[in-house]
């Protein structure tokens, strides 16, 4: 085996073994987030249109302005709440960090 395949396989191995709690509860909470917003952004959208939203945008009987409108949404809104999701659970499971000393004079 080439040498550069295996240490590629070494660090894809590294990569696994260095999971913690923090990424485990980070990777969890985006889960759950992009879970909810999707839910909630499909009963806005039928609220709003009166139209289920589209299950498949590329089809071809989906309207272009509809399909396009769907996709920003969904891209908007579930990569928001996955951040503010990962960035949330991060900021409980991490210890808090005192500022540094800072003397005068």
């Amino acid at each position: 085996m080439p040498r550069d395949r295996q240490s590629r396989g070494f660090q894809i191995f590294d990569g696994l073994t260095n999971l913690t709690a923090d990424g485990i509860v980070a990777g969890l909470a985006a889960l759950g987030a992009t879970f909810v917003a999707r839910k909630v952004l499909a009963f806005l959208w039928t609220k709003v249109t009166g139209k289920e939203p589209p299950t498949n945008p590329e089809d071809p009987q989906v309207a272009l302005p509809e399909a396009l409108s769907w996709s920003m949404l969904v891209g908007l809104v579930l990569g928001s709440a996955r951040v503010l999701a990962i960035r949330a659970a991060r900021s409980r499971t991490r210890p808090t960090r005192e500022p540094a000393d800072t003397a005068d004079g």
